[in-house]
């Protein structure tokens, strides 16, 4: 029987949450993503230093600059692995500024062109917040294709299905951990608030001819893999990825088009800001990952600062 890793693969396309090129070439997925946190953790792997070394060289003192030569750089050694896509992600301190936000996906995708890298095999990372949603409408309209990341609600997978975004990357695992310290209680399978969020916003997608990619993200376990297998896209962690490649056993699809959704909505600010205003944890965790991603940032700046001074 084949593992349960290359069943998956039959009915969702599997992404690679990762820059470490040795597990993306061991596990062969379709696309890659990455974050300020994985960009952090590949500076401190030898192999990256050149690459380090490289972005100061050419940044003419814009430390900025430098993260995103850096993240272009492991972008593009992530592509010689990969057939699919590579997303890249703008600077969270940037979240609730549209213009800044335009600006940097526009310099990121000028740098992948620079490198000899189409834009068609680029994504763009943006926080899903109302600034990042209008963000990502204007780069899509200009032909840069969007990732909207940090997203824990349904108004914000509405109004990003709205916006005409490429794909979104409900977090899964983040959902999960809010529930579990704010309800003192564990979830499995369907039961899990992470699966049955991104279960709703797939049926609510399929149900409306949206098309928008669903990519589940930032998993805690096997189950809530298998409980959304059919999804679109799952970003899967090295670890999370070798444990399906390893495991043996029928692996069901959970998720198809045809299921039953609710009404189609219309989201504009005051509605987004509201709903998002009424969900406690979708509120807490946007603002606590915009937060986490904006300091491995600072810290990443800092690390590119010292290579320069060395």
């Amino acid at each position: 029987m084949t593992s349960k890793l290359e069943q998956l693969k039959q009915f969702t396309t599997v992404v690679a949450d990762t820059g470490d090129l040795d597990a993306i070439a061991r596990l062969k997925p379709i696309d890659a993503t990455t974050n300020p946190s994985l960009l952090l953790k590949a500076a401190g792997m030898p192999r990256y230093t050149e690459h380090l070394n490289a972005a100061m060289s050419r940044c003419q003192g814009d430390i900025g600059l430098a993260c995103d030569l850096f993240a272009v750089a492991v972008g593009q050694e992530v592509l010689k692995l990969i057939p699919g896509r590579i997303s890249t992600e703008v600077d969270a301190r940037l979240s609730f500024d549209s213009q800044a936000m335009i600006e940097r996906g526009e310099r990121l995708i000028g740098l992948y062109a620079e490198a000899g890298i189409s834009r068609e095999r680029v994504l763009i990372k943006l926080a899903s917040t109302w600034e990042g949603i209008r963000a990502a409408e204007q780069l899509e309209k200009a032909g840069i294709q969007t990732n909207l990341t940090l997203l824990f609600s349904f108004t914000q997978a509405a109004a990003c299905a709205d916006a005409g975004v490429f794909l979104i990357s409900p977090f899964v695992g983040r959902i999960y951990d809010w529930y579990k310290k704010h309800e003192g209680r564990d979830y499995v399978g369907s039961e899990d608030p992470g699966v049955q969020s991104v279960s709703r916003i797939y049926d609510y997608y399929k149900a409306h001819g949206y098309d928008t990619v669903v990519m589940g993200a930032s998993f805690r376990n096997i189950g809530q893999i298998e409980a959304l297998a059919g999804c679109d896209r799952l970003t899967i962690s090295p670890e999370l990825l070798g444990q399906l490649g390893e495991q043996k056993g029928t692996l069901e699809r959970q998720l198809s088009p045809g299921r039953t959704s609710e009404p189609r909505v219309q989201i504009d600010e005051n509605s987004f800001r509201w709903g998002l205003n009424e969900d406690a944890m979708a509120t807490e965790k946007l603002a606590e990952g915009i937060r986490q991603f904006a300091r491995d940032q600072e810290k990443l700046e800092t690390l590119l600062a010292a290579s320069a001074s060395r």
